[in-house]
């Protein structure tokens, strides 16, 4: 499913994991993929959240009260809870209805909206947020002639049976695109960070197949 994100929706995942570190949790749930959508590189869905009223210190802080904080570093291959995976899916579903074959950050937005339970729409009811007018607000944003453009997802290169990820045997730190076209050019900074997030996005999409995520937030 990863492999249908546009840059703009695997770093919502990215920075969801982040905040998750810097609270010391030992999961990835709801709450953090809200927070990750607040980041200010999420495109449309920071837009529609900071027009709704909620910002990302609000959301920090109402994250702390009800989940409060970590007491140790967690580990670093850090579990998506069950809800946080549900997210996920539904941003498929949510994409597929729009006939999109690639998944934005908005479309994630919408999925965690439908995820009522989980504790990230908990806070966008608890900070006011009125749902019905954001969900309208983003699927208008959707149906425009022209939204903003962001990022076309590519797809990771095949890799054999049995081998994990761009650090491999024999690979070092090379990029997922020199595994299959050799040595690259000098990378600019973005095209490092974007790099790195390739790779923590290959960790995560591990867990999402294969790693039982603790609790339901």
């Amino acid at each position: 499913m990863l492999e249908r994100f546009t840059d703009t929706a695997r770093r919502v995942v990215v920075h969801a994991q982040e905040e998750a570190h810097a609270l010391e949790h030992g999961h990835i749930g709801t709450e953090h993929l809200l927070l990750g959508l607040l980041r200010g590189d999420t495109d449309g869905a920071v837009r529609a959240l900071d027009a709704a009223g909620l910002t990302l210190d609000t959301a920090r802080g109402d994250v702390e009260e009800l989940v409060g904080r970590g007491t140790a570093p967690p580990d670093t291959e850090v579990p998506f809870t069950p809800r946080a995976k549900k997210v996920l899916e539904l941003s498929l579903r949510e994409a597929l209805q729009f006939g999109h074959d690639y998944i934005r950050s908005e479309h994630i937005l919408l999925g965690l909206m439908r995820e009522t339970e989980g504790t990230g729409a908990r806070i966008l009811r608890r900070c006011g947020v009125d749902t019905l007018e954001l969900r309208r607000d983003v699927m208008t944003f959707l149906r425009s002639p022209e939204p903003p453009p962001d990022e076309p997802p590519t797809a990771p290169p095949v890799r054999p049976a049995g081998e994990e990820g761009p650090r491999a045997a024999g690979e070092g730190s090379r990029s997922a695109a020199e595994h299959v076209t050799g040595p690259q050019p000098p990378e600019t900074a973005i095209e490092r960070r974007l790099s790195a997030i390739e790779h923590r996005l290959e960790r995560i999409e591990r867990l999402l197949r294969d790693g039982p995520g603790p609790g339901s937030a």
